[in-house]
């Protein structure tokens, strides 16, 4: 306590001494020196200096509640947040639908396999497929007829035992054989076979009705609705198997109509997963639908996600962190070093001793990894409460400032 006080206090109590033992008898039932007292000390509050009434000092037993640091620069991102969740990359997935009806033979991939471009799925028995091959064969056959026919004519004309219009028809007749079996032969390659099993199935004269329905991209196995024996037939939903590369993921959050402008093509994002609260995914804004949900008064904001541990599954939760401008370097404070006035003020406790503190009104911005940004209020490098802030409004709170 200052000099001056305590010479202060001494004579008011002196005062009340005095006082309450010459004039006791005038007030009967009041006590005097208790509302002397009272007065006196509302007096010595009123007569405290400006700019002590919102200070406290700490006794030493007290230093270790409070941790102080200097007020330092940050970077704030500006950023807007949404809900919103996880789904495949629709351009990167595909339905794999039997091209043609038939019968499922064999299922060669599980939920959740990875499978290889032109890696098989499933067979089928295909009635088309065998119809087909059966006419591949049969035009191999007249062919191989007509050549036949042709090459023995072509020695009866050198003889001349026929006439040169059955030589022409036989010809003719050849050439158009040679159509009917390139016709056949493209029929059969539409169903995925080869020119070696073509070969095989003219050479052996064998029709092998099973059609194979490969892969058509490189990825991972999301769905399968087949089963040996099922009958499908080309586009019947569901589709046999789904297959998606979930390299790239995409991430749909719905931003309200007013925060709807503040966001573009292009963006960055970073997304937080409540599986992985220890991680961040990045990826970029990629589409905005033209729209508003008459609903729900919102816009689905599209942006694709790199996923190269494959970690993230379709339809997961996510918080969206969406950069809609430059960081802002501003005066930082961290969170524990603010306090919340009844009022609506904000306020920090400023201290050059590290025992003496006081309390200051700052104004506030964003809020990012534990610190609030200071608009004004403090400079950088004062010495400010950054754990124990609250405590100090307590004390002051309390009466305990000198």
């Amino acid at each position: 306590m200052s000099q001056w006080k305590l010479k202060r206090v001494l004579a008011i109590s002196a005062l009340i001494v005095v006082v309450e033992s010459g004039y006791r008898f005038l007030t009967p039932g009041q006590d005097v020196g208790l509302t002397i007292a009272a007065n006196a000390a509302a007096e010595e509050r009123a007569a405290i200096p400006k700019g002590e009434a919102n200070t406290v000092d700490l006794e030493v037993s007290q230093l270790n509640a409070v941790k102080v640091a200097a007020v330092q620069t940050r970077d704030f991102p500006q950023e807007k947040e949404a809900i919103g969740s996880i789904d495949f990359n629709e351009e990167l997935s595909v339905q794999v639908f039997s091209p043609y009806s038939g019968r499922i033979v064999n299922l060669y991939g599980k939920l959740g396999d990875n499978v290889r471009k032109g890696q098989t799925l499933f067979t089928i028995d295909s009635p088309d497929l065998l119809q087909s091959e059966s006419n591949l064969i049969s035009a191999a056959g007249v062919l191989d007829l007509t050549n036949r026919n042709l090459n023995r004519l072509k020695e009866l004309f050198k003889s001349h035992a026929i006439a040169q219009r059955d030589l022409e028809q036989a010809t003719s007749d050849q050439q158009a054989a040679e159509g009917v079996l390139r016709a056949a032969r493209d029929t059969v390659r539409l169903f995925g076979k080869s020119e070696a099993d073509i070969d095989r199935i003219i050479s052996q004269r064998a029709a092998d009705p099973i059609l194979v329905v490969p892969s058509p991209i490189d990825g991972q196995i999301t769905a399968r609705n087949a089963a040996p024996g099922l009958f499908v037939q080309p586009g019947s939903v569901p589709a046999p198997y789904s297959v998606a590369n979930i390299d790239t993921m995409w991430m749909l959050a719905n931003v309200s109509e007013a925060d709807s402008p503040a966001f573009h093509v292009g963006q960055a994002v970073t997304v937080t997963i409540a599986a992985f609260p220890n991680r961040t995914f990045e990826g970029k804004i990629t589409a905005i639908t033209p729209v508003v949900d008459p609903n729900t008064r919102r816009v689905l904001v599209r942006s694709d996600i790199r996923n190269p541990t494959h970690e993230l599954l379709s339809g997961m939760f996510a918080d969206f962190n969406i950069q809609i401008g430059d960081p802002i370097h501003s005066l930082a404070v961290p969170l524990g070093g603010v306090v919340r006035e009844g009022d609506g003020t904000t306020s920090v406790w400023v201290t050059s001793d590290r025992r003496r503190f006081t309390k200051r009104t700052v104004e506030i911005g964003l809020e990012h990894k534990g610190y609030w940004q200071i608009l004004s209020g403090v400079e950088a490098g004062e010495l400010i409460a950054t754990e124990g802030a609250i405590f100090l409004s307590n004390m002051l709170i309390a009466g305990h400032a000198d």
